[in-house]
């Protein structure tokens, strides 16, 4: 197949020519490329701002993938470990309904090229991390498990006739007519077009890159969430942010992941005076991802470095286990087998997002949403170790079978004028916001700075007005939620409420909210767990 509808120096507008009408995937991880791959033989153009696969969190994932495949494990199982995790905001349909089936799930992915690591019997070799109960973590390449996956499923689009890739062209907007989607708004640096198409899916990753400290790809801003919320879409749970408890804590943009695998090999988290602070919390080290993050964050704000030591449970194997980790610690002059190493919480994993069920759909017809920029319930107010992965090819599989069985197709009207170039996006000024007022430890002063500053930005029309829509919704829901919760951890609401709300809102119904906060001094406090 080609890699474009046309050479990828013809216009746009005559590389797209031929591609209106089809079913529409934008973003190129693993939850894009298994739904465009699940499509087939459906026509499908699948867009990506980059190369196939690149500038993907699916890419740089380390842990693996969470299923219930060992002998002394099971669905039931799988599903109390995420329920405990997700601090009581699950929801149980969602989770039973996606992790009930992770073994066709890893069965698919290996129809498609993925070798999954094996032991010497030729099972499964199986990881443990936080909070799982069991062995249940697949890895492919050890700690390269996402780049594993993702390579054999370029593949494997690149080898399927009916899937049009158009690579390095960025999608804007979705665009509704009638209150259904009606098409793309695409557009290079030198040209814009709109690719008319009534089924688009969004697999655009998460919003990472709107924080300093991220294991994200620096572009990755929650675009989705954004042309969703423009387009008329319900989201969700936006307050929730989860934060990687162990990046590597050097100089460097993004920060290196160290794979909570680590700790589940037996590395121990230390201070600079040895102390193993974490030894008297349940689940020590392996303790839910938020408990973990906020216990390193403490002891930095009490001035004390964290460090990661494998030299006594790891030791020499180290490079071996953990290759790509080996690699990164090396270029900042570490060796992980004799020396700790340095790490720090970095934003990682969005559970919040655009309000999908489980067949995908979001409130907009015509409009699909899968991977980490939708919000089905799985991973509640804290995402279980590893269940992202599962989760988009689990959804990028059930949005294909729901699109092949009720999307609309067949040839689209054209626009009748072609779109102008947008400027380029520009995130500094909303990244500043986010990253001092919107982080791991939030409070009633912070939110509202953030909302103040944030609404009139995201109410213009300038170049930092996607981003900031984003963050607004962020710091709109953060508002509302007066509690700490998973991801989302207040100083002033440090217990927990009660009777948990989940929040559902429209992008107006967050400039109303964000508005009606703004004039008002405080919000009650609900009725708190103690």
């Amino acid at each position: 197949m080609t890699t474009s509808a046309r050479p990828q120096d013809a216009p746009l507008v005559d590389r797209i020519a031929p591609l209106a009408g089809q079913i529409a995937v934008v973003g190129s991880g693993i939850a894009g490329l298994m739904t465009a791959l699940e499509l087939a033989p459906r026509p499908v153009v699948l867009v990506t701002k980059a190369a196939l696969g690149r500038e993907s969190s699916s890419l740089w994932a380390q842990g693996g993938i969470a299923a219930s495949v060992g002998p002394e494990d099971d669905p039931e199982q799988h599903i109390d470990d995420t329920l405990r995790a997700g601090a009581g905001f699950c929801d149980p349909a969602a989770t039973w309904g996606i992790l009930t089936q992770a073994r066709a799930a890893i069965e698919r992915l290996e129809h498609y090229g993925v070798r999954f690591d094996r032991d010497a019997t030729g099972a499964y070799a199986l990881g443990l991390e936080a909070a799982h109960g069991r062995h249940r973590i697949l890895h492919a390449g050890g700690d390269g498990s996402g780049a594993a996956i993702t390579e054999a499923l370029v593949t494997a689009v690149l080898n399927t006739p009916s899937i049009t890739c158009l690579t390095e062209v960025e999608v804007r907007r979705v665009c509704v007519t009638d209150g259904a989607v009606s098409g793309l708004w695409l557009q290079t640096d030198a040209e814009a077009a709109i690719l008319p198409t009534a089924n688009v899916v969004l697999a655009t990753g998460g919003l990472g890159g709107l924080y300093d400290a991220t294991t994200n790809p620096r572009g990755n801003v929650g675009q989705g969430v954004m042309m969703a919320a423009r387009a008329g879409a319900v989201l969700t749970d936006l307050e929730f942010v989860q934060f990687h408890p162990t990046a590597l804590d050097v100089p460097r943009t993004p920060l290196a992941l160290v794979s909570e695998a680590v700790r589940g090999a037996g590395a121990w988290l230390v201070n600079a005076s040895g102390a193993r602070f974490m030894a008297d919390t349940p689940g020590a080290e392996l303790a839910p991802r938020d408990v973990v993050a906020r216990a390193i964050h403490a002891q930095i704000a009490q001035g004390e470095r964290v460090f990661l030591d494998a030299t006594r449970a790891i030791g020499d194997g180290f490079a071996a286990k953990f290759p790509i980790i080996h690699q990164f610690c090396v270029e900042a002059g570490i060796d992980p087998a004799r020396d700790p190493i340095p790490v720090r919480p970095a934003a990682h994993y969005y559970m919040g997002g655009i309000a999908t069920d489980l067949r995908g759909r979001s409130s907009v017809p015509g409009l699909w949403a899968v991977g980490e920029c939708a919000a089905t319930g799985l991973h509640g107010a804290n995402r279980l170790a590893s269940n992202s992965l599962l989760e988009a090819v689990v959804m990028g599989r059930s949005a294909a079978r729901d699109i092949s069985a009720h999307a609309v197709t067949g040839p689209q009207a054209a626009p009748r004028t072609a779109p102008q170039v947008l400027p380029r996006p520009e995130t500094a000024e909303v990244r500043a916001i986010v990253s001092r007022h919107l982080g791991m430890i939030r409070d009633g002063a912070g939110i509202a700075t953030a909302l103040r500053d944030l609404r009139p930005l995201a109410m213009a029309e300038g170049p930092e007005t996607d981003a900031a829509i984003v963050a607004l919704g962020i710091a709109c829901f953060a508002s509302l939620r007066a509690e700490s919760r998973g991801g989302h951890a207040r100083s002033d609401f440090p217990g927990a409420a009660a009777k948990p709300v989940r929040r559902r809102m429209t992008l107006n119904e967050i400039f109303d909210t964000s508005g009606a906060l703004l004039a008002v001094e405080s919000i009650p406090q609900p009725e708190i767990v103690t």
